[in-house]
């Protein structure tokens, strides 16, 4: 059974959350504040974390930091009002997977949770691959090899140094800092114009409709994510 650690403070929500999942056949442990959420991530070993920002505690970007500083893995689902890109980014470069904003769907919220555990079932069930295949195109991570239509296609290293980063974690959303800082480094963290041009040089290469991508995925004010 997977086990949800939901960390929120505010008791209607909670409950709406517990009564859901547990409808769903998840098993549920709840967390008011930051300190009780680290506890209970240690204690229970909960298979996705649904997280608040702001705890009574401590900030919850502060909670992802030590779940990864403490290199837990575990998906966490941040769940939150703030809806600066800036806070969304915060939480993401922290460690975060992934982002929903209040008031908030329950159906989304749910899938994307579904999401999260597909994610981290897949990982464990796989070995590491290098090989990755889509309708449209197949890339050879190893041998830097890109094949659409039956054609080789040309990428440059840095296109590939952006590429396998998206596509080694499919379906997460990755920041555009982390993009950025991994890429092309931290002095040029900030330069997001270089992002636009080389995902849509990316776009232009693999997707069969560059204008209308589906694969290579913005995230408006927060990303980009890879859908295989």
């Amino acid at each position: 059974m997977t086990r949800v650690l939901v960390v929120e403070d505010d008791p209607q929500l909670v409950r709406a959350l517990v009564i859901n999942l547990k409808a769903r056949r998840y098993a549920v442990d709840a967390a008011p504040d930051g300190a009780t959420a680290l506890r209970l991530a240690a204690d229970r070993g909960p298979d996705v974390v649904v997280l608040d920002l702001g705890l009574p505690d401590m900030d919850g970007a502060d909670v992802i930091r030590s779940l990864r500083g403490g290199r837990s893995r575990v998906p966490i689902l941040v769940l939150s009002a703030r809806q600066a890109s800036e806070e969304k980014v915060a939480a993401l470069d922290a460690g975060a997977d992934d982002y929903v904003t209040k008031p908030f769907s329950m159906d989304e919220l749910l899938a994307r949770l579904r999401a999260a555990v597909r994610r981290t079932e897949a990982g464990r069930a796989a070995p590491e691959t290098t090989l990755v295949r889509t309708a449209d195109f197949t890339l050879d991570l190893a041998a830097k090899k890109a094949v659409r239509d039956g054609r080789d296609i040309r990428l440059t290293p840095t296109e590939w140094h952006l590429l396998e980063i998206l596509v080694t974690s499919p379906g997460r959303l990755v920041s555009r800092k982390h993009l950025l800082r991994e890429v092309w480094g931290v002095s040029l963290s900030d330069r997001t114009n270089y992002l636009r041009v080389y995902m849509a040089q990316l776009r232009r290469k693999l997707e069969a409709d560059p204008a209308h991508p589906r694969y290579l995925i913005t995230e408006p004010g927060m990303g980009y994510r890879f859908e295989g």
